[in-house]
This record gives C-alpha cells, sequence and structure tokens, in this order.
C-alpha cells in the first residue's frame, strides 16, 4: 500500500491549501477539543525538504504556526549554521493539536499516544503525497518512529538516513527542544554542534 494513502480512505485534497481547510475542521481524535486551533504545516508546495516534529506547543497553539516557540527558534538557529533556508522547507508535525496537561496558568506538553499520531498520520500522510519532498526530516522520536519504525532509536541512530520504496529518505535526528532541556551550558552546545552536524546531511539529497 502507497505510504500516503491511510487503508479504507480515500484523500480528496488537491492542494495543501485544501487540505489545510480540510485540517481545520479536524475531529479525528480528541485532541481538537482542548487545543486553540489547528496547527497546519507551512512552506513552499514543492518544498525538497520537509520536517516533521512531534506536535505544536503553546507558542504554536496560541499563532497557528509551527515551530515558532522556543524549539523553533533552536531550530531556526541550526538550520542557518547547516546552510538550510527554512523559507525552502516545508516544516510540519505528525500531531496538529496542542496536547498539554492544565497546571496552574501553564499548559505542559504531554506526549501523543499511539492512536492520537496514527489519527493524526492521516495529515502527513497527505502532506507528503502532495509536496513529494526529496528528503524527509524526522525531529524527534515520535516522527522517527512513524517514518522508520518502532526499531529506530534516536541516539543510536540520529543523522542516518533511512529509505524505504514508500518514502524519500528519511534523515533521523533530535528534536530541538531536547536542547533546552540540557541545564549544563557547555553540553547544550555540544548537543547543538552534534544537531547542526545532522542537519547537514540533508545537502545530500536537497
Amino acid at each position: 500500500m502507497d505510504m500516503y494513502v491511510t487503508e479504507g480512505e480515500i484523500p480528496h485534497a488537491r492542494s495543501l491549501a485544501e487540505l489545510r481547510a480540510e485540517a481545520d475542521e479536524c475531529r479525528r481524535c480528541e485532541l481538537y477539543r482542548y487545543a486553540t486551533r489547528t496547527v497546519f504545516g507551512e512552506g513552499p508546495s514543492r518544498a525538497t525538504i520537509v520536517l516533521v516534529g512531534e506536535q505544536p506547543g503553546d507558542k504554536e497553539d496560541l499563532a497557528g504556526r509551527p515551530f515558532v516557540g522556543p524549539a523553533g527558534l533552536v531550530l531556526d538557529e541550526c538550520l542557518d549554521a547547516a546552510k538550510v533556508d527554512r523559507d525552502q522547507c516545508y516544516v510540519t508535525n505528525m500531531v496538529k493539536h496542542f496536547k498539554f496537561l492544565q497546571r496552574g496558568k501553564r499548559r505542559l506538553h504531554a506526549k501523543p499516544n499511539a492512536r492520537e499520531v496514527e489519527r493524526c498520520s492521516w495529515w502527513l500522510n497527505n502532506e507528503l503525497r502532495l509536496i513529494r519532498p526529496k528528503i524527509v526530516v524526522a525531529l524527534g522520536a515520535t516522527a522517527a518512529t512513524y517514518l522508520v519504525g518502532s526499531s529506530v532509536r534516536i541516539i543510536r541512530d540520529r543523522g542516518k538516513l533511512f529509505e524505504n520504496e514508500a518514502l524519500p529518505p528519511v534523515l533521523v535526528t533530535i528534536h530541538p527542544s531536547y536542547i533546552l532541556r540540557i541545564r549544563d551550558r557547555g553540553d547544550a552546545a555540544a548537543a547543538k554542534r552534534a544537531f547542526i552536524k545532522d542537519l547537514g546531511a540533508i545537502h545530500t539529497f536537497a
């Protein structure tokens, strides 16, 4: 079966604009009930590079755009250092609604479960179907597990390119939020350098 088509469902959207409009009304899982809005992917409709994260965060949920919060700033900085133009990339997430735990006035990130990822993968499949990129970058374990398989391990496999007949080559690396969680400044700087090196592999295909 074509990776881009979910079994038993027929894709109708003929453009990313049509797909985005459909996603705005998404009720495929319960996350839409609590998030502010759908946070769809953005970027060129014929991008050669697609970056896939886990889910939008608090800032993204409020802004309605992917990777505009602290992790997005790290991603921008590291893409620039790797000489990859974000404006030429399509940036999206596995899950299009923000899943969180309310703690007073704060909304804390909660990891989407396997069913939520599976239900939301319909949108990513169709984004990839319409864009047909040359390379997909899996940012973190949630994206890597879906795109490559459950045997993938981020620390062991980061910087590697995985290929199969159903998808473009998939580059596995960390999610930029990982760097933000490192308390030691020296360790954080080293992690950032390693992330930039991983992103440099994009040039092999794009």
